[in-house]
């Protein structure tokens, strides 16, 4: 008979994960690190990081009774834009992580499902904690003590046959489940940092530095080292207040989250999985213009129910006044000034740096009709630095 733990596995890979691995409970191999990042400050204004970090480094902190993680992988798609869509600056890009149905919801019920299946085979009356990346847990950390893959240079999870695409799962069971071996060091003559997987497989970077040279904001400051202050994702989706000016011009049209590091990794580039053929592209790289023009109920409308809900309006719209800056074509000029009087200040202060941006003497009346009547003083500082934009 099939033990426990592979019951387990098995039921977790009926439900449609890709990945299940067990380790340990334990301190968290890399909690050091850990410290040492959220010392420089590299979690910007993301404060819960900051939170709880003795549970992050051992998850007995969380659940005294916990003795096996569990954590499951699933693949999303990531879909190959063709190369006119991709590059037109008229259009907002967003990671293709957020385009659908929000992957916490779809998830976690699957989770709480799992942990079901085993206090029924248990008899366990408790349950276990399940997290999608909510709670205090390192998710990557556990999921290359389970032998789920390697950490690449981009911090992003690799795994060999799948790349980075990929969808992290964790449940904290109080059972002693069979443990996966871990990826493990290896010393190799390149002398480079390299893991051996359970199958044998090997798992490394070798001398690809791509995703630090293609980082369009230098946010990889090192080799696994983020400095998120400076990552697009954390910047279009994390941080809720004015993107810093001198950051604006290097997000391009990125609108929500970013793909560039798992784009050019040759692990995960060979690994995309298409979207199916039905699956409109225009739907993942969205007029900029018609975002623009989306009030409060429409936006709700359009975005219900996907990731894009956690920037809000006024978080997505911000966004979309940089790309449409950065885009610089004086079509953009009439709805910028329209959104020059967004009920929002921050939307309000965006449309005016894209204004400074495109210039114009639309553009330029506008700014100084708009500023003797504004009344935040964030949205007026924009205006005028936008006005000395354009000399």
């Amino acid at each position: 008979m099939a033990s426990l733990t592979e019951r387990l596995k098995a039921k977790a890979r009926e439900m449609g994960f890709d990945l299940v691995g067990i380790t340990s409970v334990g301190p968290a191999p890399h909690a050091d690190a850990l410290a040492e990042w959220l010392a420089r400050g590299y979690h910007g204004e993301m404060r819960y990081m900051a939170r709880h970090v003795d549970r992050r480094r051992d998850p007995r902190r969380i659940i005294p009774e916990a003795r096996s993680i569990v954590v499951l992988g699933e693949r999303y798609a990531a879909p190959t834009l063709p190369t006119a869509v991709y590059d037109d600056p008229s259009r907002g890009l967003i990671a293709v992580y957020a385009q659908g149905r929000d992957y916490h919801d779809r998830i976690r019920p699957r989770l709480f499902e799992l942990d079901a299946f085993l206090r029924q085979e248990t008899g366990r009356a408790t349950h276990a904690r399940c997290y999608v990346d909510t709670g205090p847990v390192l998710e990557r950390d556990w999921a290359m003590q389970a032998g789920l893959g390697f950490i690449g240079r981009n911090t992003c999870l690799i795994h060999p046959s799948l790349g980075s695409w990929l969808f992290l799962g964790v449940m904290l069971v109080p059972e002693e489940l069979e443990p996966d071996p871990p990826a493990q060091p290896i010393t190799l003559p390149s002398g480079y940092l390299t893991w051996r997987l359970a199958d044998g497989r090997i798992g490394t970077c070798g001398r690809c530095t791509r995703c630090l040279s293609a980082c369009p904001t230098g946010a990889l400051v090192d080799a696994y080292v983020l400095n998120a202050r400076r990552c697009i994702s954390y910047l279009t989706i994390e941080l809720r207040g004015p993107i810093p000016r001198e950051m604006r011009p290097l997000l391009g049209h990125w609108i929500f989250g970013c793909d560039v590091c798992q784009l050019v990794c040759p692990w995960s580039r060979r690994r995309v999985v298409s979207l199916p053929p039905a699956d409109d592209p225009m739907l993942w790289a969205p007029s900029l213009l018609e975002l623009l023009a989306l009030d409060e109920p429409a936006f709700r409308q359009r975005f219900r129910g996907t990731p894009i809900m956690r920037a809000k309006r006024r978080g997505l719209l911000r966004n979309v006044c940089v790309a449409i800056g950065n885009w610089g074509d004086p079509i953009a000029v009439p709805i910028l000034i329209r959104a020059l009087h967004d009920p929002e200040p921050l939307i309000r202060g965006h449309a005016a740096w894209a204004l400074g941006r495109i210039g114009g003497s639309a553009a330029r009346e506008a700014l100084a009709r708009a500023l003797p009547a504004e009344q935040d003083a964030f949205v007026r500082e924009e205006i005028q630095v936008a006005m000395e934009m354009m000399g």
